[in-house]
């Protein structure tokens, strides 16, 4: 029984679209990044899931159940972040984790202390004197503190330092090996290539393309900008994974698709001054792999 599976799902706004025809598969078991750009429809399809929405066209099921028939059910077997997560300002931590967990009488918030741990997270403060990266460490805890079948997450890592990044990603992890399946919506490439098992690309609404994650990591594009100390030939830099270099006197600017590590071992030939190296933005990506029509749906 796949964890997620839609149809032909889509969702208009009046005349603006939300998303189109969307047919995705999410197994059970699997963390599954959902990618795209801002605006592209990722949020749209998470509210969608959770019953928040009624789509325009099409079906979806979630753990096997109807998304909206069988909703208050499912709800019970799910942990939901939000995206734009609204909080009680006026409740501590430990009230508003008390409040969320009595709408699940029979799932006892059976993580709560561990992550609460985890996460370094003063529980007597109000909310309204969290800061935005613990505002979303209580909205991480909401959702997984009663061990949810499956996780929705919309964005999870937005104002979270890179050591609660961390953190977070280790917890994942050990989610998806008791099982739990997590759909995982991010518009970072480096965040989903750490714990996803699989991605779909979402591009104006639609599904552009269904990946393994070493399959879309061969496909990275990186500039890697080096100064050198000394005297060096360009040409030796031609490498397969290499697919443009512009010098300006002792500054490269390399562009890198794929594998890296063979200009990285020629590099290590030399002296080096400085080394800077950029991912590609996903648009960029896009424009290159993915272009303006539809993708290779797998």
């Amino acid at each position: 029984m796949a964890a997620i599976n839609t149809a032909s799902l889509t969702k208009y706004y009046g005349r603006n679209r939300g998303i189109e025809d969307l047919n995705l598969t999410v197994e059970e078991g699997e963390i599954f990044g959902f990618l795209g750009p801002n605006g592209a429809g990722k949020t749209t399809t998470i509210r969608l899931l959770t019953a928040l929405l009624r789509p325009t066209r099409g079906a979806a099921s979630v753990l096997g159940k109807d998304a909206w028939g069988d909703s208050a059910i499912i709800k019970k077997e799910v942990g939901n972040l939000p995206g734009d997560i609204h909080l009680y300002e006026k409740m501590t931590g430990n009230q508003f984790l008390s409040f969320i967990a009595r709408f699940r009488p029979k799932k006892p918030p059976v993580l709560k202390k561990e992550l609460v741990s985890r996460f370094d997270l003063d529980l007597k403060k109000r909310i309204k004197n969290y800061s935005k990266g613990n505002r979303q460490k209580l909205g991480i805890i909401q959702a997984l503190m009663h061990d949810p079948a499956l996780l929705l997450l919309d964005e999870p890592t937005s104002g979270l330092d890179p050591l609660v990044q961390q953190e977070f990603y280790h917890v994942l992890k050990e989610f998806k090996s008791r099982g739990r399946t997590v759909f995982l919506s991010s518009h970072i490439l480096p965040e989903v290539e750490k714990v996803c098992d699989r991605v779909g690309i979402i591009k104006e609404g639609r599904l552009v393309a269904t990946e393994r994650i070493d399959e879309l990591v061969s496909k990275k594009i990186r500039y890697v900008e080096v100064i050198f100390e000394g005297p060096f030939n360009p040409d030796e830099f031609h490498l397969p994974s290499v697919t443009s270099i512009d010098k300006v006197n002792n500054h490269l600017r390399i562009t890198v698709e794929g594998e890296i590590d063979p200009l990285i071992k020629k590099l290590a030939q030399h002296n080096i001054k400085d080394l800077i190296v950029e991912h590609a933005s996903l648009e960029e990506i896009f424009l290159k792999f993915y272009g303006k029509g539809g993708g290779n749906e797998r």
